[in-house]
């Protein structure tokens, strides 16, 4: 029997009971749908965790901080810490400086390295104050690895001139220090145009606090220097989703921010820069962190482990995101199987189906039978009808899933909390398909077989 002939028979002969047909496909359906939601949600969850692990800092970006080394930490920067007691003279603080940052650019299965320079400084506009802003200083390739999307104006890429860029939520923190009101928080309105308003900068937050309140001699101290920094840009602000990691962060150019630090706070100690035990700065300045970008994701684990072996501090989101997927990978599979039990069921249905359709065909089979037909062909006939269940089913339910995935995700996002939840990737879809109809064919496989070994004389016999 031709494959055509046989599906066009396997075809007939479903349809002539639609009734029955269709509550069976139904229960397809339902089973396909269910468990296609279930496993979306998993891998939605999953797709929403990496997104935002992304956009903390990448998957392949090793964050390296000063850590206490010794001093066999080959090709390591070191300053022997202050507090260092005769009996851990050993004991040495792994700085960050030019040096390090070469010996970690050069370091297998690293791309680039973006040194980073942080300082806490303090904005005055009229009546209003920020008294707690971080400014990072980073390269020009730094600051284009943040893809940051620029409302106004421009990333601060001048090394000469120091040009601030802002978060787009720096300018909802300035507050009347005297009645404490947030007029962005209390108002609905910004206290102070980023772009367009002069700001004065206190790099000094010491001596700004020293000049707020009276030591008890009746002389507060005197205020400290303001200063004013031109505005690069601010970061776009988007109404619907107003935040993003930028938000409350202030970016420039890490040579210009070095060379302002170095004329304002000349001769002295420069905030958050260690000092030797005399409380005396150092000639250079050590970065606050550096940015370390890996190849591949599967070297990122190698190569923090070799950063911390210098003696440096390391960090990376891949534990996090190991650990992670593991959790997600057994909510996957939990849901999933709560989803194969309406499968299941409908695969009873299938063999239901099947079992009745032989009892009223007996005589068919008989007649086929006398006539010569291969039993296998007779196998293949009800296989095949089996596995036009499967496939009807699979494909309306994959529709149903995808109609109720957007839903779901529609609702979700109108509540604020994310943007989706629910994500059936492609090879999702084709898996759900090829499944139900091996499910099908599965359910079917019984009842063949009874078709196939049915006696042709009392098929025939039989009314």
């Amino acid at each position: 029997m031709k494959i055509l002939d046989l599906l066009r028979m396997s075809s007939s002969s479903l349809w002539k009971r639609k009734f029955r047909t269709v509550l069976t496909i139904l229960g397809v359906v339902i089973g396909t749908a269910s468990i296609v939601v279930m496993i979306s949600l998993g891998l939605g969850l999953n797709k929403a965790t990496m997104e935002d692990i992304e956009r903390y800092g990448g998957l392949t970006t090793v964050q390296v901080s000063e850590g206490r080394g010794n001093s066999s930490s080959s090709g390591a920067v070191s300053i022997i810490s202050s507090s260092s007691s005769s009996s851990s003279s050993k004991e040495q603080v792994m700085r960050l400086d030019d040096e390090a940052v070469e010996m970690l650019a050069g370091m297998a299965h690293v791309e680039s390295v973006s040194p980073v320079l942080q300082v806490s400084v303090i904005a005055k506009y009229g009546q209003y104050v920020n008294d707690w802003m971080d400014v990072q200083g980073l390269t020009k390739e730094g600051l284009e690895n943040l893809n940051i999307e620029v409302g106004d104006g421009h990333l601060p890429t001048d090394d000469k001139e120091l040009e601030f860029f802002y978060g787009n939520r720096i300018a909802t923190q300035f507050y009347n220090p005297k009645t404490y009101e947030y007029p962005y928080y209390e108002k609905g309105e910004m206290a102070v145009d980023l772009m367009n308003d002069t700001l004065f900068i206190i790099f000094d937050r010491d001596a700004y606090w020293n000049s707020q309140y009276d030591d008890g001699s009746g002389n507060p101290a005197a205020p400290p220097k303001k200063y004013i920094i031109k505005t690069a840009g601010v970061e776009h602000m988007d109404e619907e989703n107003s935040w993003s990691p930028n938000s409350y962060s202030i970016y420039c150019n890490i040579d210009a921010l070095k060379a302002t630090l170095k004329r304002i706070f000349r001769n002295k100690a420069i905030p958050g820069q260690p000092t030797t035990s005399g409380g005396k700065p150092y000639k250079e300045l050590y970065y606050s962190r550096v940015d370390v970008n890996v190849d591949e994701i599967d070297n990122v684990l190698e190569v923090q482990e070799y950063i911390q072996s210098l003696g440096y501090e390391a960090y990376s989101n891949i534990e996090w995101v190991e650990s992670t997927q593991k959790q997600y990978a057994n909510i996957q599979a939990m849901l999933g199987g709560i989803g194969a039990v309406s499968l299941l069921v409908a695969a009873i249905g299938i063999t239901n189906t099947m079992m009745m359709s032989i009892y009223e065909r007996t005589k068919e089979i008989g007649v086929m039978k006398v006539l010569g037909c291969d039993m296998r062909n007779i196998q293949a006939m009800f296989l095949a009808e089996a596995a036009y269940i499967g496939f009807i089913g699979g494909v309306v339910g994959l529709g149903l899933s995808y109609g109720i995935s957007t839903i779901i995700n529609k609702a979700v996002a109108a509540s604020g909390n994310m943007s989706s939840l629910s994500y059936i990737p492609p090879w999702l879809a084709g898996a759900s398909l090829v499944f139900a109809v091996i499910i099908g064919m599965v359910a079917g496989f019984f009842p063949s077989r009874r078709a196939m070994k049915l006696s042709p004389l009392a098929a025939i016999r039989n009314e």
